[in-house]
């Protein structure tokens, strides 16, 4: 199936000096809900903008920014990256991606067309490849601090179908993980987990701690990061020879996934 591309033209963009294009970064809008009102704020004085947007209407995408230039929407990586922003939000749940599945298929076959006109391969990027310099597929919050120190498209944006409907596929687990470990960590939420913190992914990287032998007290996975969390932090970055200062960052939180359990 081909995108039924609709042109929004926005002023809000620029040359890409020369740099190639190596990274497909899927955004949430946070507020718009449809490509018209999306392209709309793009075309207003706001100096942002974004290659195109999805919305719930099958095969259709709006384009903003030409594929040529560089939309402004990733900070120091627009100029090596093509954009899409799904009219959603970043805190939706697994359930509330599944009840827009036209969105989701369209941001498939938007990944498919570009990786497609620039030769990126359609890779699950990690927020250490994504800043790294690899070529492939990424979120907004796997940009990090230079890529404007976002969290969107949040944990819970089904990449499996998406990639599927793109025609490729996340990279597979190892074929002989250590125990406990050696698993694909999911997107750093983009925000520092620091004594006391709610929320931002809090919840996810308590579960997981708990699943290897971690006690994070009575409340468990209460999304609260509070003195308990930070102790099994410290305990946790100390085993695994990392940096011990009780903040879960990108770092910390791909071993919670990734070091074996010792």
């Amino acid at each position: 199936m081909t995108l039924n591309r609709v042109p929004i033209p926005s002023p809000n963009y620029s040359g890409r000096g020369g740099q190639a294009v190596r990274l497909l970064v899927i955004h949430t809008a946070e507020g718009a809900r449809t490509i018209e009102s999306l392209g709309s704020y793009f075309q207003g004085d706001v100096e942002a903008s974004s290659h195109a947007g999805a919305d719930d209407k099958p095969g259709t995408v709006g384009i903003y920014v030409e594929r040529s230039s560089s939309a402004w929407t990733q900070c120091d990586y627009n100029g090596v990256a093509a954009s899409l922003e799904l009219c959603g939000f970043a805190a939706w749940t697994a359930a509330e991606w599944e009840a827009h599945p036209h969105m989701v298929d369209n941001a498939g076959l938007w990944l498919g067309e570009e990786a497609a006109a620039f030769g990126i391969p359609l890779r699950l990027l990690t927020a250490a490849e994504a800043q790294g310099g690899a070529a492939g597929v990424c979120d907004h919050a796997a940009l990090g601090a230079a890529g404007g120190g976002h969290w969107d498209v949040g944990s819970s944006f089904p990449w499996s179908r998406a990639l599927d409907v793109a025609g490729g596929a996340a990279p597979p687990p190892p074929s002989s993980p250590p125990s406990g470990g050696g698993t694909t960590a999911p997107p750093f939420p983009g925000v520092l987990l620091i004594n006391p913190h709610a929320g931002d992914g809090t919840a996810t990287w308590q579960a997981k701690m708990i699943e290897r032998g971690w006690d994070l007290g009575p409340g468990g996975a209460d999304d609260l990061y509070g003195d308990r969390s930070e102790g099994a932090c410290r305990m946790f970055q100390d085993e695994k020879g990392l940096v011990v200062d009780g903040i879960v960052g990108p770092e910390t939180w791909a071993a919670t996934w990734t070091a074996p359990v010792t």
